[in-house]
């Protein structure tokens, strides 16, 4: 296993030596059920809303597919 940890370490070193330094990111763990729920409850939330409808009509008004391929 020294030999993972030595080659992960090179490559930290190295990665530093460009310039770049690590960044810890958490984010929701979509894998949970309480996160489901959430998203169950926020959508419904948002169900005949006048606004959401507004928003979500402006968004398709203005989107763009040019260029992309189906």
């Amino acid at each position: 296993m020294a030999g993972v940890t030595q080659r992960v370490q090179k490559h930290r070193s190295e990665l530093r030596a460009a310039g770049f330094r690590p960044v810890q990111i958490w984010v929701p763990d979509t894998r949970r059920e309480a996160f489901k729920e959430e998203c169950r409850k926020q959508s419904l939330s948002l169900r005949n809303d006048p606004q959401e409808r507004e928003i979500l009509d402006f968004i398709e008004s203005v989107q763009d597919f040019s260029g992309w391929e189906a």
